[in-house]
């Protein structure tokens, strides 16, 4: 592994630590009792109050100015500015711990614990007045320089491969991103509060599971050695949840990850987040009016009001919300009238438009298709979309008055479906065929066709009540409540290619080639990395290009002679 100066600098500051007594990585428990922003908040300097503060964070910055300092610490709740002064540290002789650990050894990114008291500077800055410090974990790699002036930041550390690959470092230099995931800790709390009040009982289901159902999605397969049999990754867990609801239980509910083996994008990631409920005798007209309340709630518990920015709309979020059914919506967005043309003309249509359609689709996935081009994007605001065709929702109950739908609805906001949910299918008969259905469609190469579930028909036909059942995708109403655009920046480790990490030769590979080991950081800062590297290097270009490294790194000894680094090479 290649080292930076910086970091090269910090390890030998670590065995300075050592050497002088000090672990920079103790065990013992550090008893902090308050945090930055309590201090900032409430401290009332005419009440003399903080006089016994006990802090531990991250150090963020300092002015060292001679036998008095100070710094910044960074904790888990903000910033605050601490004083160090070296007689208050060192009332003895030995100064060491002023004058070598706080002004030498110490580093931006260091983690310590602070005992003192809380005052005023004279430019009205609450502080931290320090009468002892403890290291608590020696920062090995330094932080990415971020620099604030005049309100402008410059530096950031803002290249999204490398904050979301590197999400601990994200979280420590741009603190706002801490908010986001502490508001969607807040979005599950406030629906698994509504849901508890309701009486309704959270669960917990299979991720690996033997047949792929609940969805239609392309499943990650893996096997078990064991039981030697394929399992897969729940794509859903639909139908274990209805299981219960024909086990008794009268509303279940479930957050849980799911996982697709489909495309990466803004909005989708193979793993991903779910809440599905399903709560019995109810059907998907009282679950559109539920739906209204928990958008609302939610939105009003995270920032006081119902209407919020997302993006350049303004989302209002307090119900009702319009309901268009999706022929309509097709009808008013796109100028067709999908339920008077056969499959032929609707697929003849789309080819029309340009659209990516084959002969393997059937009308309602046409539909689905059409309905994805032409009317997703003018759903800005929250809009029920329903009574789908019968083909694009194997698990619905048909519509009670409409022939050839059922009773479904899909949520958007801002141009996104963010719920989906039915009056749940409970004939155990009608359930069968529509599986059969799905399985004509695998024949003709539908690989997100759902797959025949056996035991789930068996549970039906033991009889399942009327039901509702829903499914909210957590990381998409993080977007919207959040105001992001992009999923991966409401995940904390979103899922990415391999990170490429240069081929290096050990310190020793070079030695046993013959590389004097003062010559090797030179030879990295220069490119070669490798021994492979090294033997295709010209020797004379080798020869002139390490004299003015010689001097850029200080290197005291003398330079090798042409024949030297001929045997180097070979």
């Amino acid at each position: 592994m290649i080292l930076s100066e910086q970091e090269q600098l910090r390890r030998q500051k670590r065995n300075e630590l050592i050497a002088l007594g000090i672990d920079p990585y103790p065990a013992a428990e550090y008893p902090v009792n308050v945090h930055s922003d309590e201090i900032l908040a409430q401290y009332k300097p005419d009440e003399n109050n903080y006089q016994e503060v006990v802090l531990a964070g991250r150090l963020m910055g300092f002015r060292i100015m001679g036998n008095a300092s100070f710094a910044e610490l960074q904790d888990a709740e903000g910033r605050i500015q601490l004083y160090f002064r070296r007689d208050d540290l060192c009332p003895e002789e030995d100064k060491t711990l002023y004058n070598t650990v706080f002004k030498k050894l110490l580093d931006i990114g260091d983690i310590i614990g602070v005992k003192g008291y809380a005052f005023t500077t004279q430019v009205g800055e609450i502080s931290v007045h320090v009468r002892e410090f403890t290291i608590l974990s020696k920062a090995l790699r330094p932080l990415p320089v971020v620099k604030e002036a005049e309100g402008q930041t410059y530096d950031a550390f803002s290249d999204p491969e490398m904050r979301y690959r590197q999400r601990y470092v994200d979280l420590i230099v741009n603190p706002h991103v801490k908010d986001i995931f502490i508001k969607r800790a807040k979005i599950v709390s406030t629906m698994r509060s509504m849901f508890d009040s309701r009486g309704w009982l959270e669960v917990e289901t299979p991720v690996l599971q033997a047949v792929h159902g609940g969805a239609a999605a392309r499943p990650f397969n893996t096997h078990h050695n064991t039981l030697d049999m394929p399992l897969y990754l729940r794509i859903a867990n639909e139908l274990y949840l209805k299981r219960l609801i024909v086990g008794g239980f009268d509303g279940v509910y479930e957050f849980g990850k799911m996982f697709r083996n489909e495309g990466m994008d803004r909005t989708h990631n193979p793993e991903f987040t779910s809440l599905e409920f399903y709560v019995a005798y109810k059907d998907y007209h009282w679950m559109m009016d539920l739906t209204e309340t928990i958008f609302q709630t939610v939105a009003q518990t995270l920032h006081g009001q119902t209407k919020i920015q997302v993006g350049e709309n303004q989302i209002e979020f307090a119900g009702p919300y319009p309901r268009l059914t999706i022929s309509g919506a097709i009808l008013q967005y796109g100028g067709v009238d999908v339920d008077a043309m056969s499959e032929s003309e609707l697929r003849a249509h789309c080819l029309s438009l340009g659209m990516d359609v084959d002969k393997q689709m059937g009308k309602g996935k046409l539909i689905d298709e059409l309905f994805g081009e032409k009317v997703e994007a003018n759903l800005i605001q929250p809009t029920f979309i329903t009574d789908y065709p019968v083909e694009m929702s194997p698990l619905t109950k048909k519509h009670r008055s409409k022939p050839g739908l059922v009773e479904r609805f899909e949520l958007f906001v801002n141009g996104k479906e963010i719920a989906n949910a039915y009056s749940e299918l409970n004939d155990p008969i009608d359930q069968k065929e529509r599986f059969e259905d799905q399985l004509r469609l695998a024949e003709k190469g539908d690989d997100e066709a759902m797959a025949m579930d056996f035991d789930f028909l068996r549970s039906l036909e033991y009889a399942m009540p009327p039901t509702s059942g829903i499914g909210i995708g957590i990381d998409r109403l993080t977007m919207l409540m959040t105001n992001q655009s992009s999923i991966q920046e409401v995940l904390f480790f979103p899922q990415m290619r391999p990170e490429v990490i240069k081929e290096v030769s050990s310190d020793s590979d070079f030695v046993q080639a013959g590389v004097p080991e003062v010559w090797i950081p030179a030879l990295q800062k220069m490119g070669i990395l490798t021994l492979a590297i090294l033997k295709e290097a010209n020797p004379n270009k080798l020869f002139n290009d390490l004299g003015g490294m010689r001097k850029k790194l200080k290197i005291d000894v003398a330079l090798p002679s042409k024949e030297e680094i001929i045997a180097w090479i070979g």
